[in-house]
């Protein structure tokens, strides 16, 4: 649909690049205080903060759950660490005492590794058919059913353990299947919801529930495995997962035609600008062009690269503070959260100036998109290379890894986001694309990390600092080099083609 002074954003002609793309006016934009895509950015914020609650309280929770650090030191040995006991604990272990009744596990850095990558398993599985069926069906159902069940299967993880490391493991596969629909159904979402204009401000605020969602279950999980046992750690995420679905499922829609609250006034301002993009994409859709869509590989490999980082931090940091700095659990869940409330800000304030630098045409799309994703990186790379050179001095390294974390958060409004630029109404099945890939290191980097640490000494953890931060330099380069945000050729409707052709009849008869 046209605006009444112009063509709609994402029905501009094909061969214009996105700088010439005509903005829609600042009075004709409704207020976002109160607006029904206001609402539903804040509930996928607290969805999404319950996502990675449930996802991440393993980390934490392992520290509590295993009885040793090394399950087989040699006899009549002490066990050697990486740096010096603080005064008053133990040589022997590092175990966390628990309330009577609660049993402890003799698992090996090897065998945690794997429990931490069990999740991404199943997160594999569910991205692409989420996100196509999303894209279809529209998300709200499947990002409903992805969290609750999710939080389900994590009432049981208690029981799990007990009955041995295959069921625990197959628990944490099975909620990675359930919950790999979140991401995509989001996107998906996104594309039927989220103006041209207010893209990156409504997506980084949802999005950021991630780290938001880090920041706050990860001490609270260390002081509750301190307090009530770590069972209870279970128990308390799985039952506010469930309750964050009952308001989802009562005050979402897939589409702001069928919203029951929403303004006359904000459905004619979204579907208005958002134009033909903003509907679904029927069964077919064009797998061989995006397949060699060079922009969509773009994309995959430097998600693939950033997020082996973001994982290895995710699942890791809890055991890197516990063996090598010696952290108390309290202490430790609290400090392995805060490079995520710095993330979770960064990407708040990257969503807003992204936005503005665009409505006022600073940059055009893909420049802000390269800018933020190299700002985000690059330096993240860096600090994270220096966390390895930190030794055992505590402030350094809680302040590389929170200023690596924190910068790394800029990338949100990057490339991040960047499905919905090059193809908004296939946004959805993309993003289940690329996070499919972007996974992998999800699985991988637990079990490298274990690899490299079975030893728990310095050098092994600078190696897993290390090869994160290439990792990273190499993902970011390559987007800057291939990376666009123009909407590709095959992601174009009919509607729109017929739109230009018409326009351009029109423009050569006057």
């Amino acid at each position: 649909m046209a605006l009444p002074n112009g063509y709609s954003i994402n029905s501009t002609p094909l061969d214009e690049s996105e700088d010439g793309e005509p903005l829609i006016e600042r009075n004709a934009v409704p207020s976002q205080c109160c607006s029904a895509r206001l609402n539903l950015a804040f509930l996928m914020f607290l969805g999404f903060s319950v996502v990675y609650g449930l996802r991440v309280n393993l980390s934490v929770a392992m520290v509590a759950m295993v009885n040793v650090t090394d399950p087989k030191p040699a006899k009549n040995s002490s066990i050697v660490h990486a740096c010096p006991l603080p005064a008053g604990m133990d040589n022997t272990s590092d175990t966390f005492p628990q309330p009577d009744g609660i049993p402890q596990y003799p698992w090996d850095s090897e065998t945690q590794g794997w429990l931490l990558g069990a999740f991404f398993f199943g997160y594999l599985c569910t991205q692409i058919p989420g996100g196509y069926l999303s894209g279809h069906y529209g998300g709200s159902l499947f990002m409903g059913l992805g969290v609750l069940c999710t939080a389900v299967l994590t009432l049981l993880t208690p029981l799990a353990a007990q009955m041995g490391i295959y069921w625990l493991f197959a628990l944490r596969a099975l909620e990675g299947f359930g919950e790999g629909v979140t991401f995509p159904a989001m996107m998906a979402m996104w594309a039927r919801w989220a103006p041209p204009l207010e893209r990156s401000r409504l997506m980084t605020m949802s999005g950021s529930g991630a780290n938001f969602g880090a920041f706050l279950s990860l001490p609270l999980t260390g002081y509750i495995c301190q307090t009530l046992g770590w069972p209870a750690v279970f128990y308390l995420c799985g039952g506010a997962g469930c309750l964050w679905a009952v308001f989802w499922f009562a005050f979402v829609s897939d589409d702001p035609r069928t919203h029951r609250r929403i303004s006359e006034e904000e459905k004619e301002y979204i579907i208005s600008s958002i134009g033909p993009q903003g509907t679904g994409h029927g069964w077919s859709v064009p797998l061989l062009s995006m397949g060699r869509s060079v922009p969509l590989w773009a994309i995959i490999v430097c998600q693939m690269c950033s997020n082996w980082s973001y994982y290895t931090l995710l699942t890791s940091l809890p055991t890197y503070m516990n063996n090598i700095l010696h952290f108390d659990l309290k202490s430790n869940g609290f400090l392995s959260a805060l490079p995520y409330f710095g993330a979770f800000l960064a990407a708040m304030l990257a969503g807003v100036v992204a936005d503005s630098l665009i409505e006022r045409k600073v940059f055009s799309v893909t420049t802000v998109r390269k800018l933020f994703t190299l700002t985000g990186l690059l330096p993240g790379a860096a600090f994270l290379v220096a966390v390895g050179y930190s030794g055992c001095n505590h402030i350094l390294t809680v302040t590389f890894l929170t200023l690596s974390t924190t910068i790394g958060g800029i990338s949100a409004c990057g490339v991040y986001i960047n499905q919905i630029d090059i193809a908004p109404r296939y946004a959805g099945f993309l993003l289940g694309i690329t996070n499919t890939f972007g996974t992998i290191p999800g699985v991988l980097a637990p079990i490298a990390t274990g690899y490299f640490t079975k030893d728990h000494t310095l050098a092994g953890w600078r190696m897993v600092f290390w090869v994160a931060a290439g990792i990273n330099i190499g993902g970011a380069l390559f987007y800057t080099l291939f990376g666009t945000a123009k909407i590709q050729p095959w992601a174009v409707t009919e509607e729109e083609i017929t739109e230009v052709e018409k326009n351009r009849s029109t423009s050569i008869n006057t």
